[in-house]
């Protein structure tokens, strides 16, 4: 499926124009990095693994967006690396984030060659893209130990990863999500644990953050 709009100029559109919102932010991730109900389960779940880890793991953060939720997460890891496609929200978060285990780069995670790490979180960025980008990022994950994956999914029973064009909007309204380990993906892992699982109301599905550990 080939959109006409390459995802980079995509992503500068939804913050150029704050299409996820926060009129009053620079940038704005949407709610799903700001609401404490939304964030609050998945920080738990998350520091207590890299707490788990002796806070030695290197993470590598694709997607990370304004930074609300990794700047919670830079002092629990040996390294963060911080990545995003949108160069003006890299330099911004630049300037307004710094410690000494923390640095950002501006990269395409469809096309670029990633960075050494132990971990990766990619927080509700697969489910915007098409499968062709997501089984191209999918081939790079089986370089790294352990994958944290969360994707904004229906309740209930739902066909997985029909595709899209990458977008402001998600799968949730053709009744699909994204899952790694289904075609077209088939991500081959050696264990999966659910971190955490947060129930929208208003029937808007649930999100949903799993721990994979690769082969």
């Amino acid at each position: 499926m080939k959109n006409p709009w390459p995802t980079k100029a995509v992503m500068e559109q939804i913050y150029d124009k704050k299409l996820w919102g926060g009129k009053d932010f620079d940038f704005y991730s949407g709610e799903g990095s700001h609401h404490t109900e939304i964030i609050q389960p998945y920080l738990d779940s998350i520091i207590s693994f890299l707490k788990s880890h002796d806070n030695d793991l290197v993470v590598c953060d694709l997607g990370c967006g304004d930074f609300n939720i990794g700047k919670q997460l830079t002092k629990h890891t040996k390294k963060y690396i911080g990545i995003d496609i949108v160069e003006n929200l890299i330099e911004r978060n630049k300037t307004l984030f710094k410690a000494k285990n923390l640095e950002f780069h501006c990269l395409n995670i469809v096309e670029d060659e990633l960075h050494k790490a132990d971990c990766i979180i990619i927080r509700q960025v697969l489910q915007h893209l098409s499968n062709v980008e997501i089984l191209k990022i999918v081939e790079k994950l089986k370089n790294y130990k352990y994958i944290i994956i969360t994707e904004h999914l229906p309740i209930g029973d739902f066909e997985a990863n029909k595709d899209k064009i990458a977008s402001q909007g998600i799968r949730l309204k053709q009744n699909s999500g994204v899952n790694l380990l289904k075609a077209p993906f088939n991500l081959e892992v050696k264990e999966e644990h659910l971190l955490s699982e947060i129930h929208l109301e208003d029937n808007k599905g649930c999100i949903v953050t799993v721990l994979y550990k690769t082969i």
